[in-house]
């Protein structure tokens, strides 16, 4: 195939890609846009089969992990699609290394033959970012699926170490740089690993959207770095996007949670759930609790009515039990809408797929800006599963740790229903002022279940 076919087939993956990320700012475009994407990632791969030695084991590659990808895929619940994304990070950290190593191993075969300056810092910069993005993915992954625990790990000078380490890593690729051997290459490699484990290690549950997203654009990095050194425009552009779209989400992600983004960077950040009280160690104040019957009362006689999801609303999978009541809700006059926050859920969107896997109009799904200064004017909000993005201390308690972080203002409607199994706190650590207002009513159970009750009473 002639250079110009493969220049011009890669420019329109390109666009392609492009084209799926716009398409993926709206959940109304989002299929559109992941249809561009998947057009995109077939005509890129076909076009570099057509000018690869070797063809059988890299065919045969693909139908292996195209299998394995297709049964995950098809197993997974929404609920671990956090940790699965996670995963799928830590793979292309891995690939762009294992990439690094045999471009440096053998030259000649990726047409790079002789190594100039400029190729080995580009295989450095990939080489440490892919290890970084490696092993931090999986410590996201332990910390996402329940496996490592979600409480941040701190130790005395961690940030001082951190920084010897970067600085020694850094160190050790200038050595490389200059003499080209595989010893400082190796251990500038290990470094990076060390480097990932104990950036993520003290980022508690509660971070973990943010985690998501910035491990997202380092994968992009890592891919970038690597495309520069293979003289790849294809690798060069897709990881450019990749990185910089995750990079200004988490941006967005930091802002919603009033964290600082070099913080997040450098992993220095979920001091704010080891600050916090034990998991579950909350101060014993009355609460107004009542029973399915009330809710569906009080929700069925409203005008106006908002939901806020969270985690526990997809623990439960009650998503389509929801989609259900507001149907009934919809159908007895009732304005039904949903408050989304950038950062509810364990990643970015998380609920938003959530709803839309249940067939929720695009509609009724507003974000946080969208909505908020609605809340005043409407008769009940409903709060199911979420926690700390609809506590009013982060706006009336400077002395709280989430002081400062954007939140859905649930507070300000007329009646709010809290559906939660119990009065533990959410990941943030911090007992919500929320629960205990005298317009507040708690609705203990099971979310589903909860919901499926309120739909018997709205039907009866």
């Amino acid at each position: 195939m002639s250079a110009n076919f493969v220049a011009l087939a890669y420019l329109t993956a390109a666009v392609l890609f492009i084209l799926a990320l716009k398409g993926l700012s709206s959940p109304i475009s989002a299929r559109r846009g992941n249809m561009f994407g998947m057009i995109g990632m077939a005509i890129a791969v076909l076009t570099t089969l057509t000018i690869t030695q070797n063809l059988i084991y890299i065919v045969l590659a693909i139908i292996v992990g195209g299998v394995v990808g297709a049964v995950v895929a098809r197993r997974i619940q929404m609920t671990a699609m956090p940790e699965l994304v996670a995963a799928m990070h830590s793979l292309v950290g891995l690939a762009a290394v294992l990439v690094a190593m045999s471009a440096f191993y053998n030259p000649v075969a990726y047409g790079i033959a002789p190594l100039h300056a400029s190729n080995l810092i580009e295989l450095f910069i990939g080489t440490f970012v892919g290890a970084i993005t490696f092993t931090g993915s999986i410590i996201a992954f332990g910390k996402l699926s329940g496996k490592l625990g979600s409480k941040p790990l701190h130790f005395v000078g961690q940030h001082w170490f951190n920084l010897l380490l970067g600085v020694v890593m850094i160190a050790f690729g200038i050595m490389f740089i200059f003499t080209e051997s595989w010893t400082p290459f190796l251990i500038m490699i290990a470094l990076a690993l060390a480097l990932g484990v104990l950036l993520i290690m003290p980022i508690g549950g509660a971070d973990m959207p943010v985690v998501v997203s910035m491990l997202n654009s380092y994968s992009g990095w890592a891919a970038a770095g690597i495309g520069f050194t293979l003289n790849n425009n294809m690798l060069i552009i897709a990881g450019s996007l990749v990185g910089s779209s995750g990079a200004i989400l988490s941006y967005i992600m930091c802002k919603a949670m009033n964290r600082s983004f070099f913080n997040v960077i450098l992993g220095g950040f979920g001091g704010g759930d080891s600050e916090a009280g034990g998991a579950g160690e909350v101060e014993q104040r009355p609460v107004r609790s009542g029973s399915a019957d009330d809710a569906a009362f009080l929700m069925g006689n409203a005008d106006s009515v908002i939901i806020v999801p969270g985690y526990g609303l997809a623990v439960a999978r009650a998503q389509h039990a929801i989609n259900e009541m507001a149907d009934h809700l919809i159908k007895n006059g009732v304005k039904v809408r949903y408050a989304i926050h950038p950062v509810a859920g364990r990643m970015p969107g998380h609920m938003n797929v959530l709803l839309a896997e249940a067939e929720v109009p695009y509609d009724q799904v507003l974000e946080m800006d969208e909505i908020n200064n609605e809340f005043a004017d409407t008769d009940v909000v409903l709060v199911i599963g979420a926690n700390d993005v609809v506590n009013p201390a982060a706006k009336t308690d400077p002395n709280s740790p989430i002081y400062g972080m954007p939140i859905i203002e649930a507070h300000k409607a007329r009646t709010i229903l809290v559906v939660k199994r119990s009065m533990a706190v959410g990941y943030a650590g911090l007992d919500n002022d929320l629960f205990y207002l005298d317009k507040t009513m708690m609705v203990f159970g099971d979310a589903k279940k909860v919901v499926e009750d309120i739909i018997k009473s709205l039907q009866h």
